[in-house]
């Protein structure tokens, strides 16, 4: 049985005062059904250890929203999965939407990233999803194929077993659009297929796959329940406690 997950991605949003504030929040907010789904919160690099002392007693994991490659040497501005672990961090986000399309990160980048986030002892949240276009052009398939397969390339079953995928329709981020709950599970279900015929049904049944996309209290509850969404990748929604508290009921 796959416990429920629900991320929040605060994005390049908070400041020192109002990430403890909000982490604190969402940790007195689901102190009740914590036990029920698996809740981890995603702040700014410079945040997260305020953020993970903020939570420190609560049932609240903190993730980055980004990890770099190398675990050290001259790379300017980047960060690695073993000193987000020595801060705190248990996920990271490799390949978010925005990575891809607004910094122009490759899925040979994401797949080194993935790698190292498994080597640094953390769990990656790799991301995949298609422009409106390709939607348009009934390329969803091809294009979420090609970016779970590059994303995965060279990574045994074992290591895969460490890996949450989220599926994020770019289409839907920040727009106010939603794929419906309909829309969303046929690329839950042709990702966990995927995955069964890369590795096996086993772990095609256990792997976690989350949806993003314009998530808020009102469609949490609908999109739960479909057969192949675990969980959710939340935005904007997450920057408000009570509503992301209200998307982690609707998941329990």
């Amino acid at each position: 049985m796959r416990k429920p997950f629900v991320a929040g991605n605060w994005k390049m949003n908070t400041d020192s005062h109002t990430s403890v504030s909000l982490a604190e929040a969402v940790a007195s907010g689901s102190s009740d059904i914590a036990e029920q789904v698996h809740i981890a919160v995603i702040p700014p690099f410079v945040y997260i250890p305020a953020v993970v002392k903020a939570v420190s007693n609560a049932r609240i994991a903190v993730g980055a929203q980004d990890v770099y490659y190398e675990q050290k040497g001259a790379f300017t501005g980047e960060i690695s999965s073993s000193m987000l672990k020595d801060i705190g961090c248990t996920y990271a986000l490799c390949g978010h939407s925005e990575r891809r399309h607004v910094i122009g990160e490759t899925d040979e980048l994401v797949n080194k990233k993935v790698g190292a986030a498994i080597s640094g002892g953390l769990l990656p949240i790799l991301c995949v999803g298609e422009l409106i276009e390709q939607r348009k052009a009934s390329q969803t398939e091809q294009v979420v194929t090609k970016q779970i397969k590059n994303g995965l390339q060279g990574l045994s079953a074992g290591k895969v077993s460490a890996v949450t995928i989220a599926y994020e329709p770019v289409w839907a981020i920040g727009t106010g659009l939603t794929a419906t709950p309909q829309q969303a599970q046929e690329v839950h279900a042709l990702i966990r297929k995927l995955i069964g015929e890369m590795y096996d049904s086993q772990l095609a049944g256990e792997i976690r796959i989350l949806y993003g996309g314009s998530v808020k209290p009102s469609n949490a509850a609908e999109l739960m329940a479909q057969a192949d969404i675990d969980g959710l990748l939340v935005g904007g929604a997450s920057l408000k406690a009570d509503d992301f508290v209200s998307i982690i009921q609707a998941a329990a």
